[in-house]
């Protein structure tokens, strides 16, 4: 699989994982870290890794 397909399909699973954690279990209580943050930092990371896949098509191309 071309390196930038992987990039963008990884980032934006990155990133629904994120928003269904963001959106769906602000009631989940866990010891060690809230769900619904960890839901943002995986949307950030998810974008970051759309744009490095699309910069990799813009720089390959």
């Amino acid at each position: 699989m071309n390196p930038t397909i992987k990039a963008l399909v990884g980032g934006g699973v990155t990133f629904v994982v994120g928003l269904v954690l963001w959106q769906f279990t602000g009631d989940v209580e866990t010891p060690v870290v809230t769900l619904t943050k960890l839901g943002v930092v995986l949307m950030a990371l998810g974008v970051l890794e759309v744009l490095y896949g699309l910069y990799k098509g813009v720089v390959r191309g």
